[in-house]
């Protein structure tokens, strides 16, 4: 592999970020690995209190003494009304009663309450020493990037466009996750619509590496050592992998969801505002499918997210996948139910194999 300063100065020995999938995926013993194996593992805060995240911190520095990091969702002002949520919960209804779900008890968010929170993130990442902090869904305000900074904490953005990635560079981000369209989850986007941001990896990477000097990390449909050196070669100092780990034995998600996507092929991994309200990529599914004639009128994030948990708890109690969110990149097949340690080794092998390969 090429000397590559930033990760040198990171103190981690690979090039190669664990992504931070929050809602249960990340899970301490999966950073941990991550980190302990040459990665740099990252916390998914986004769903998290700040009193579950102050504690997965400490846990994390129980298991580990390699650097990691801390994931934050930058909130953004959203609308809705009683009317819109009564016409969604209508359109629910049907589903809550096949899947026989009796708390249905929703809980609106607020956006006050959610920034709160967002700042009290902040402090416990300051509080609690982390020394990585990297944001998802926009760029926080200078004040608080000054406040981080101040504190010798790297700061690392969110990009799905050139725009935004200058525009990250420009806020005083110190490295920034390039997302191609392939990724799965939610779309990072924060500028521009999902049409507009919804650009290959491959396309993306290089114009993006061509317009800013901060150091770019690719995100995207990489789950092996043949996307980390075309990654490299095209310009980025690192990659940033979740559904490969999202398939590990360490991995959070409920087995039902790594099958499906270690059973899934390309073609059957789909954009979807139907679970949260926010486009995200993940396996087609009954629910999406039925959803589809919706989405347009459909609750904005979070609202919408707070409106089919219910649904998503129970079928996931269910093992029924067919109203699961089942996020995933369109990678599926080179998906692995393998460790941790084994995905990271066969990884860097397989990259220094195709560099040497390159070379010679």
């Amino acid at each position: 592999m090429v000397e590559n300063k930033w990760i040198n100065a990171l103190n981690v020995r690979y090039p190669i970020i664990q992504a931070p999938m929050a809602g249960g995926i990340t899970t301490t013993e999966l950073i941990c690995e991550a980190a302990n194996n040459g990665c740099l593992g990252m916390i998914a805060a986004g769903y998290l209190t700040p009193e579950a995240l102050a504690a997965q911190i400490d846990e994390v520095k129980e298991g580990t003494t390699q650097p990691f990091g801390v994931n934050v969702f930058v909130p953004s002002a959203f609308r809705t009304s009683q009317k819109e949520i009564d016409h969604t919960l209508q359109q629910l209804e049907p589903i809550y009663q096949q899947l026989k779900v009796e708390n249905r008890e929703v809980i609106i968010p607020d956006y006050q309450q959610l920034f709160a929170v967002y700042n009290e993130h902040i402090e416990t990442i300051i509080q609690k020493d982390v020394k990585i902090c990297s944001f998802t869904f926009g760029l926080p305000a200078s004040d608080i990037i000054q406040r981080l900074k101040k504190e010798n904490i790297i700061l690392i953005a969110t990009a799905t466009t050139v725009k935004e990635a200058i525009a990250a560079e420009k806020a005083g981000m110190d490295a920034v996750v390039v997302q191609g369209s392939e990724a799965g989850g939610h779309r990072g986007h924060f500028m521009d619509s999902v049409e507009e941001s919804s650009i290959g990896l491959m396309s993306l990477l290089p114009q993006v590496v061509d317009q800013v000097s901060i150091p770019v990390i690719a995100a995207g449909g990489i789950m092996d050592g043949r996307g980390l050196a075309a990654a490299l070669c095209l310009g980025a100092e690192a990659v940033q992998m979740g559904t490969a780990f999202l398939t590990c034995v360490e991995s959070g998600a409920p087995a039902i969801h790594k099958e499906a996507i270690m059973s899934a092929g390309e073609d059957e991994v789909i954009l979807t505002k139907s679970f949260s309200g926010k486009w995200a990529r993940g396996i087609s599914n009954t629910f999406t499918q039925e959803m589809k004639k919706y989405q347009d009128n459909l609750p904005s994030f979070p609202v919408q997210n707070a409106l089919t948990q219910p649904m998503r708890k129970a079928a996931s109690q269910m093992n029924n996948k067919e109203y699961m969110s089942l996020w995933s990149g369109q990678s599926p097949r080179l998906t692995k139910n393998t460790k941790v340690k084994t995905l990271i080794e066969l990884t860097i092998q397989e990259a220094g194999e195709v560099v040497s390969n390159i070379n010679d």
